[in-house]
């Protein structure tokens, strides 16, 4: 037995199921990471095009991003939300780095946290008689209580519908309508406006300007345009989840900038940090400001504000910024749509190949006629890629590919290689 099987062994004794797909399937004991490259127990090497899970924007082990936790961790934890000197730096670097209009700043530990909080502003500041709020169908905005009722997520024989409606995502190649891009005018995008953003009870639209755990859903020229407008004309707030695709991932610092959508609020999360626990809600000061919505201790919890996520996020924003890393994800996604999009060409069972910058999709299909989901063939290929020595991140019959900002060209051409060499003897297997 390898130190990896006994280590998974030993912890299954005590240890809850219930873990991701990744975990399950992948049965690795990860014990160091270094930029792209991560080393298991027994020695063996993965480039990591999960970036932790999408969190490890400057690789693992960031040299600047360890020396400000280590020297924050000499001289302070946690004073709850009073305020520190790191505090200030952070909220100027950020007003820097946000659209102007985003200009005042919350402080959270998690995705599902800077959620709820999203929420409850939105609730103190909705107008009488506007009770209801928005959101997308597919749409993931985390585990807890209003962020799964937000998509109608029921747990058990319990049903927790809220008060949300649901509107269309723009996932073409499954269009819930039947219809075709361009040819359907965008019909998903025009419902949304007649369910959500023309009716007179719902204050806001709670959306994921690129769907993420469903699956990199890229919506097509035309789909926030539409809704954006109709929502600014009807006064229903809109409010970005921009918990994996803020601080730059798809070549923007948020991804609502590449589509012209100008949020009222927006969460970030994973990327911000490096992985540390931190998450930040950015909104309009007249929004955050107001009274209903800043009673006191609205924007406080247990971790908000804690110096060692506030020294995480410092150190990675700082880096972003001063390394132009933005305009790198640009370079490096064009590079990656190129190669994805010739793998596309090639296996008939990779269905759609969709993404922006260094977040993508790629979606495997047994039957690529009727797009026959085909979950056993992505988990072949994703196993298959870790015995390579590739990490992805594994959802079903999709696999997402999410490397590090820092990534050179010569391990993203390593890492795509792999994955070509990993569908290929996939493929082979399964359809065998």
């Amino acid at each position: 037995m390898d130190r990896q099987t006994a280590q998974l062994a030993r912890e299954t004794r005590h240890l809850a199921p219930g873990a991701s797909e990744e975990a399950v399937h992948g049965r690795r004991v990860f014990a160091e990471g270094r930029g792209a490259v991560l080393t298991d127990l027994d020695g063996n090497q993965y480039l990591d095009f999960a970036a932790g899970t999408l969190t490890q924007s400057l690789g693992h082990g960031h040299p600047e991003v360890v020396e400000a936790l280590t020297a924050q961790a000499q001289r302070l934890w946690n004073v709850h939300d009073s305020a520190t000197p790191e505090r200030a730096e952070l909220l100027e670097l950020l007003a820097r780095l946000l659209p102007e209009r985003l200009d005042t700043f919350a402080f959270f530990s998690t995705g599902a946290e800077v959620v709820e909080a999203a929420l409850r502003v939105v609730q103190a500041t909705a107008p009488p008689g506007r009770n209801r709020v928005g959101a997308l169908r597919h749409g993931f905005h985390g585990k807890t209580m209003g962020a799964r009722m937000l998509v109608h997520w029921d747990i058990g024989h319990q049903a927790f519908s809220g008060n949300s409606v649901l509107g269309y995502s723009p996932y073409c190649y499954r269009c819930p309508l039947g219809l075709e891009y361009p040819s359907c005018d965008v019909r998903c995008a025009t419902l949304v406006c007649r369910h959500i953003a023309e009716k007179p009870n719902v204050s806001a639209l709670v959306f994921e300007p690129v769907l993420g755990a469903a699956g990199v859903i890229v919506p097509p020229p035309g789909y926030w345009e539409r809704i954006t407008q109709a929502c600014h004309e009807s006064g229903v707030l809109l409010v970005a989840d921009e918990v994996l695709t803020g601080g730059g991932r798809t070549g923007a610092f948020l991804a609502s900038e590449l589509f012209g959508v100008e949020p009222d609020l927006a969460m970030l999360s994973k990327g911000t940090a490096s992985g540390f626990p931190f998450a930040v809600l950015a909104g309009r000061g007249e929004l955050l400001r107001r009274p209903e919505a800043a009673t006191t201790g609205a924007y406080a919890s247990t971790y908000a504000s804690n110096p060692l996520g506030i020294a995480a996020a410092r150190a990675t924003l700082e880096v972003v910024e001063r390394d132009r890393l933005i305009e790198r994800v640009r370079v490096l996604g064009e590079v990656m749509e190129n190669r994805l999009t010739a793998l596309e060409s090639r296996f008939p069972q990779l269905g759609q190949v969709r993404g922006l910058g260094l977040l993508w999709g790629l979606e495997f299909v047994t039957d690529p006629a009727d797009r026959t989901p085909a979950p056993d063939l992505a988990r072949a290929v994703y196993t298959t890629a870790l015995d390579l020595g590739l990490r992805t991140s594994l959802g079903g019959h999709i696999l997402r590919l999410a490397p590090p900002f820092t990534l050179d060209a010569a391990l993203l051409d390593e890492g795509l290689r792999l994955l070509e060499q990993a569908i290929e003897r996939a493929v082979e297997k399964v359809i065998a």
